[in-house]
């Protein structure tokens, strides 16, 4: 079996007792209802040794909570990667949020940016994947009441305090499997958690834009700024 199927079972194992407070009213984890395209991607991207790991945040609405893929653009995953498995539902489902699975319409602008530019750097995800990884530090996707999407670096630290612990060892273990000479933050959030996770591991930890439509930078050459930082990281893309 591959490693980072254990590794994630262990930590869903953790975090499924969680529960968390106003103003989050819903919280989709879907490494348990997309299941199935999740264990394809680990299964199909996730062997060997990478020479880097792209960590994101946690899902967004309209990718990985669809499709069960970090970052998870429903066109790129489906007809790039060629990833595609029947999708569930959360145990609560937000009216404003509906899980769709494949078939939803909508697109996730923070994957379409960064698979896209996987794909015109690199031209087929199997020579992506030969050197570099994706995953999220967090699994969960969290929603206010009025549906408005919550990012866990607001929740509150008794709440997130055994979320984190349970996150930061799951990417200590999969970067002990993986062993990347780098793990990159996509964004402040995950470069923070990598840090304090990873301290003393001997692993270098920098950080890229993320490619967020919030972000007024992102929406400026997001791909060349994204390849500049790596580069300055000392990978080659």
């Amino acid at each position: 079996m591959n490693p980072l199927i254990g590794i994630t079972k262990d930590m869903l194992h953790e975090i499924e007792p969680l529960r968390f407070s106003a103003p989050v009213t819903h919280v989709y984890n879907p490494l348990v209802y997309a299941w199935a395209p999740h264990e394809l991607y680990l299964r199909k991207f996730g062997e060997g040794r990478k020479e880097a790991v792209l960590l994101g945040m946690n899902p967004g609405p309209w990718g990985m909570a669809q499709t069960g893929v970090p970052f998870g653009e429903i066109e790129l995953v489906r007809d790039w990667m060629g990833v595609e498995a029947p999708v569930g539902k959360p145990e609560i489902e937000h009216p404003k949020r509906p899980i769709e699975g494949f078939g939803c319409a909508r697109s996730e602008v923070s994957g379409r940016r960064l698979w896209g530019w996987a794909r015109e750097r690199f031209q087929t995800p199997e020579a992506f994947f030969e050197r570099f990884f994706v995953i999220n530090f967090c699994p969960l996707c969290f929603m206010e009441e009025n549906g408005r999407n919550f990012t866990p670096d607001k929740l509150p630290a008794a709440e997130s305090a055994p979320l984190i612990d349970a996150c930061s060892r799951a990417l200590r273990r999969m970067v002990e499997t993986l062993e990347p000479r780098c793990v990159v933050g996509v964004g402040g959030f995950a470069e923070k958690q990598a840090r304090a996770a990873l301290e003393g591991a001997g692993v270098t930890v920098g950080k890229i834009l993320h490619p967020s439509p919030a972000s007024p930078a992102a929406n400026k050459g997001w791909a060349l700024k994204a390849t500049r930082e790596l580069l300055q990281l000392g990978i080659k893309v």
